[in-house]
């Protein structure tokens, strides 16, 4: 079960990724900036069929290869449940959750039958092909079945929706500090999905950042306390590790952590940053969780209201100006909290001697910074660091970490990943692993791929 969540998460990634562009080119044609209606229209398309991107993106995600079949099993899925409930039912709106489900069923039916034969007759329609024709065919079912169903669980999402929204302070605190808590096992995009797809309704707009960007005055407050957080807390508790490092080797654990910082300021992704110190230290990483609930209360308090396309950088924090209300006290607040992460986290670092980069085994401590081109080298390293290609059942990414099956976990060396560039590695249960690269990371699992094609050829 815990596999499957993983599964979710790593695929919620996919259609995720679009909405950067989507936010751009709505924002970029209100009247505020260039205005140009038919680019803010080409925008607002992207976060209209949000539910049928996800049908796309899970699907992908849950097929064994990626396939374009599955991507089409999902299209064709969610255009069959969609017109079924509503055609039961006009009150009902799956929304996400539909597309959600609908990507589901594609990638895992695509899994089961995209090699079945058919009788000679019916042959045709085997293989591939045959893949969106079941999927049609259970979507109407589970069409039939959501019709009648779905009213009070949809009643339920919206009154827990609405509880969350309603509760306050409290509500967004909470949030904030399960996001940070999830991110060790990569759920936290299972609840982003909910918080910003799901809950609450403007005008048809679910979610917190549809609805923030769909001109909801009261949305926001479950984004806006990142940016404190992303832009200025960890980048201090970066700075916090480098002069916390011994004068000698501080110049390369800056080297190291410099760009990460920077990484997390611009444009939001802090997870190469929280990999440094989240297993070392899960003191430090307890008291980041707690900081980023207490800056979602605080934002809350002072009636701060941004929101993002991607994620809390210095890009989205600007283009998105004109959509936010008391945005420019997050500079502030953002200030004070570079303070105080940097007060806490240098403190106990020096005070409880913690192993930080720079501060442990001078071999294994400090990662090696790979330069990414073409043909990554991180790629063959990390391959024989994790046992080999016959050892490797299946190999996936997500924005910044491989997703991995090994068939023997005993010959994995941790000390080797992290030598050759890896931020981090998380044994989530099984056979199942994660190494945390950074934003580089498909480079890196290319590579991987082709060097392990290579191997076969060699054979």
């Amino acid at each position: 079960m815990f596999d499957f969540f993983q599964r979710i998460g790593k695929s919620l990634m996919l259609p995720i990724a679009v909405l950067p562009a989507a936010a751009l080119l709505l924002r970029l044609g209100q009247d505020d900036l260039l205005d140009i209606p038919f680019i803010a229209a080409a925008g607002k398309g992207i976060f209209d069929n949000l539910p049928l991107i996800f049908a796309i993106g899970l699907a992908i995600g849950f097929s064994r290869d990626g396939s374009g079949t599955a991507a089409l099993a999902g299209v064709i899925g969610y255009l069959v449940l969609d017109h079924s409930v509503t055609a039961i039912n006009k009150e009902i709106d799956m929304g996400v959750l539909g597309g959600i489900v609908t990507g589901l069923v594609a990638g895992l039916l695509y899994n089961r039958f995209h090699y079945i034969k058919l009788p000679e007759w019916l042959a045709f329609f085997g293989g591939r092909r045959f893949v969106p024709i079941v999927t049609a065919a259970s979507m109407v079912i589970l069409g039939g079945l959501f019709g009648l169903i779905w009213p009070p669980i949809q009643d339920a999402i919206h009154s827990l929706g609405q509880w969350i929204i309603g509760a306050g302070a409290v509500g967004v605190g909470v949030y904030g500090f399960l996001n940070r808590l999830l991110i060790p096992m990569g759920l936290h995009h299972v609840l982003n999905s909910l918080v910003w797809f799901v809950f609450g309704d403007f005008g048809g707009a679910k979610g917190d950042l549809n609805r923030f960007f769909a001109g909801d005055p009261s949305a926001g407050t479950f984004m806006a306390g990142f940016f404190p957080v992303m832009m200025f807390g960890l980048p201090a508790a970066a700075l916090a590790m480098i002069l916390a490092a011994p004068k000698k080797r501080r110049k390369q654990v800056a080297g190291l952590l410099g760009s990460i910082a920077f990484t997390s300021f611009l444009t939001g992704i802090t997870e190469p940053i929280e990999f440094t110190f989240m297993f070392l230290s899960p003191l430090l990483y307890g008291i980041h969780a707690l900081l980023t609930a207490s800056s979602f209360v605080v934002t809350y308090l002072l009636d701060i209201h941004h929101g993002f396309g991607f994620s809390a950088g210095a890009i989205d924090f600007f283009l998105n100006l004109g959509l936010a209300k008391g945005a420019w006290l997050l500079l502030a607040v953002g200030l004070a909290y570079g303070g105080i992460y940097f007060t806490l986290f240098y403190l106990l670092i020096r005070t409880l001697d913690l192993k930080t980069p720079g501060r442990g085994d001078e071999e294994t401590e400090v990662t090696e910074v790979v330069k990414t081109s073409s043909d990554d080298p991180r790629g063959s390293l990390f391959l024989e660091d994790l046992g080999g290609r016959d050892n490797i059942l299946s190999l996936d990414y997500c924005a910044t970490r491989l997703r991995l099956r090994v068939d023997d976990m005993g010959k994995v060396e941790e000390t080797n990943l992290k030598k050759h560039g890896a931020r981090g590695v998380i044994r989530t249960g099984g056979s199942s692993i994660q190494v945390i690269v950074g934003t580089d990371v498909q480079f890196v699992a290319d590579a991987m791929k082709r060097a392990m094609e290579e191997g076969k050829r060699d054979q």
